[in-house]
């Protein structure tokens, strides 16, 4: 082995290695906004109703025999196109992502909840500022954004004493007719008690769920 070949070897080998890495940084980013071209096809597909002019009744028909998409995905990538486009113009620009690193560059997904928080008439407007900005500028996972926006909604949300004690009641009545259920399966199949007692235990359940169901 000739050993004074080794640093250009080894140079040259981080040289690629660093190519490889910025090719991926630009292959992440694509992906995480390739939704985008999809979206905005879908969205004019079902804003004018090409569909019928491609032969297909509903919107879903095209979608799923045309596209092989489910109605909910489909649906879901019109209204977080249509967000996007109203609410956050600068990410359909193609010198949005390449402005940003990779990792903080959001997905559909994370746009999607940023979305539902937009209508969602339980938060305050600092509320929407947080999620935004977990969204745009520390690129957040989407399922702690949804995590993030459950909590807020619960803690926005004001609970009428009387209605939570109503709650949980029915918690505790749907428990119990589930325990009674299981009950009287059990002693239907497994016959370890009087058949009149399952009977009376029978009778009891239809009481309950006609009062409580």
């Amino acid at each position: 082995m000739n050993f004074s070949q080794q640093p250009l070897e080894k140079k040259k080998n981080d040289i690629n290695a660093e190519a490889l890495r910025m090719e991926l940084t630009e292959y992440a980013k694509d992906f995480k906004v390739s939704w985008v071209h999809l979206g905005q096809g879908l969205y004019s597909v079902w804003r004018d109703k090409l569909y019928h002019s491609w032969g297909y009744e509903k919107f879903e028909d095209y979608v799923i025999r045309d596209l092989g998409l489910k109605k909910p995905m489909a649906l879901k990538l019109v209204k977080t196109y249509f967000f996007v486009e109203q609410e956050e113009p600068a990410y359909l620009k193609k010198e949005f992502s390449e402005a940003r690193e990779a990792s903080i560059v959001p997905s559909y997904e994370s746009l999607d909840v940023l979305r539902l928080a937009r209508k969602s008439k339980g938060l305050t407007r600092e509320d929407y500022v947080k999620l935004r900005k977990d969204v745009f500028e520390k690129g957040k996972d989407s399922s702690l954004v949804r995590k993030d926006l459950t909590a807020m909604i619960k803690e926005r949300k004001q609970v009428d004493p009387d209605e939570e004690r109503e709650m949980r009641h029915q918690a505790s009545v749907k428990r119990f007719l589930n325990a009674l259920k299981s009950f009287k399966k059990d002693m239907d199949t497994l016959k370890l008690i009087e058949s009149n007692i399952v009977d009376e235990a029978e009778e009891l359940l239809k009481k309950l769920e006609e009062k409580y169901l």
